[in-house]
């Protein structure tokens, strides 16, 4: 069953018939609630990540300011919101014209099929619209109690270091020690959600939890491996009260959530703009009148540049490729052993199917998979990826390199972890004072330093006790550490 609240008669006859569309097509998509807001609404609501409801934070305001300053003076527009949810919720521009409505409700159907069915959405919470609803009542009901300065600075702490969680964790086969760990992260976290069930109903059973946990965290961390994810290393070993406890929760789990559109950002946009062009082209034919409204709005979608990646363009383009080489039989030892280039250029075994091979692709792949398995040297050279540069004698930017090897080893470093630094604990006690030991993996990019030493000190006032970080800096081993009043390089 479909919904939508308050449609005009035109874009409900839209709705429900893109529906019929994409199920005849093979999408698989939840029950999905369309809602017409205005553009304050809608950057209101993509100010807070897509959210309608979030805990209260500056970050959302400051966030809401540059929306709705960049929709003022003409530089973007949000067309639509979609929320990864069961079921999805989506939010149209109400001044979007209906060739618009139309092109944006086909790519909603396709973002919420991809939602459903790609395995890195698979482990995400389906029901994190309530879940943020609750967030912020946890979060109101702190700032009741402990006021907002506090609150908030504590958040901004957490905030700081949301990126220090371990992607795959989700999907990492559980082991003999991980489940002895997950015993004692579960123990702690009962003990935080009955913090907060008596933070209004049970101050006193609450101040007795606190001091069982603190005996508990007063035990050696022991590891057997470097630990990815510090936030949770922190929430089981960390000397952090309860209404810390609880902050720190809601940030790693939000992590998690939003870690798969981070993960899938080109795949999954390249797929609903596959999608939402074939509808509107082939299944749904455009009027003349829409046409026009129709290829403005599709070339400023997949419009490249020399600044930056542009998700859409890059994951259609590459869908399309993927669909061409499967439906003419680009693929399998006779194709790879053929060495006539001419032959492998028109190379058309009419095998058909592409289609088959894109509904595959949803269902498994991330970014980086995607890419690191479809993206090769014919595709980069025909779609011309390069590698820029600024000249400043020229003043602008310029081809830097055309080697296919460095072009890809680039966009999926960049796309590695999001492009952030892995940091990874490796000993909980070290110098046996409980201080906290951080190693960065070096990938031959150095940390920026203001950066890691305000990290270093986020941290401190997580961990409670001096935090160290191993690193290279210009080459040299060096321990970046802060006590709580200082920050101190030293080589190792």
């Amino acid at each position: 069953m479909f919904h939508s609240t308050d449609m005009p008669q035109e874009i409900q006859e839209t709705i429900d018939l893109t529906q019929k569309q994409v199920e005849k097509l093979g999408l698989d998509i939840y029950t999905t609630i369309f809602e017409l807001v205005d553009y304050k609404q809608l950057n209101e609501i993509a100010a807070c990540g897509g959210f309608p409801t979030r805990y209260p934070h500056w970050r959302w305001g400051m966030e809401y300011e540059r929306l709705s300053k960049s929709y003022t003076y003409g530089l973007s527009v949000i067309y639509e919101m979609v929320i990864n949810n069961d079921p999805c919720y989506a939010y149209l521009l109400r001044s979007n014209g209906l060739t618009t409505q139309k092109t944006v409700i086909a790519h909603v159907y396709a973002h919420c099929d991809f939602f459903k069915n790609n395995y890195w959405f698979s482990q995400t919470n389906r029901k994190m619209l309530d879940q943020m609803a609750n967030h912020a009542t946890i979060v109101r009901h702190l700032i009741d109690e402990l006021g907002y300065d506090r609150v908030e600075s504590f958040i901004d702490k957490c905030l700081s270091v949301e990126n220090l969680i371990d992607l795959h964790l989700p999907f990492r086969p559980k082991r003999d020690r991980q489940e002895k760990e997950n015993k004692e992260f579960n123990k702690v976290k009962n003990d935080s959600k009955s913090y907060m069930e008596s933070f209004i109903k049970e101050r006193k059973k609450a101040a007795e939890l606190e001091k069982n946990k603190q005996k508990e965290q007063d035990e050696p961390k022991i590891l057997f491996e470097p630990e990815q994810d510090v936030l949770k290393y922190i929430l089981d070993y960390g000397h952090l009260e309860n209404w810390e406890y609880a902050l720190l929760s809601i940030i790693r789990d939000e992590a998690y959530y939003f870690a798969p559109q981070g993960q899938t950002k080109i795949l999954n946009e390249g797929w609903a703009t596959y999608w939402h062009s074939r509808i509107m082209t082939e299944i749904t034919p455009l009027k003349s009148s829409e046409i026009i409204d129709y290829c403005d709005q599709y070339s400023s979608i997949v419009a490249s540049n020399s600044n930056q990646l542009n998700p859409y363009k890059l994951g259609l383009e590459l869908l399309r490729y993927v669909e061409h080489r499967w439906d003419t039989g680009k693929y399998g030892l006779e194709y790879l052993k053929c060495e006539d280039h001419k032959e492998k250029f028109n190379w058309n075994k009419a095998v058909g199917k592409g289609q088959e091979k894109l509904f595959e692709v949803r269902k498994y792949h991330n970014d980086i998979t995607f890419l690191d398995e479809f993206l090769d040297e014919e595709f980069c050279h025909m779609f011309k990826l390069f590698l820029y540069d600024f000249d400043p004698r020229q003043g602008k930017q310029v081809i830097a390199n055309r080697n296919f090897k460095d072009i890809k080893k680039q966009l999926l470093t960049q796309l590695a972890n999001f492009g952030s630094p892995i940091i990874k604990v490796v000993d909980g006690n070290f110098r046996n004072r409980g201080e906290l030991l951080l190693k960065h993996y070096h990938e031959r990019m150095d940390l920026k330093s203001d950066y890691a030493l305000e990290t270093l000190s986020n941290l401190y006032s997580l961990w409670k006790r001096p935090v160290h970080l191993h690193t290279v800096v210009e080459n040299i081993p060096r321990q970046l550490s802060f006590d709580g009043s200082n920050h101190s390089i030293e080589k190792i």
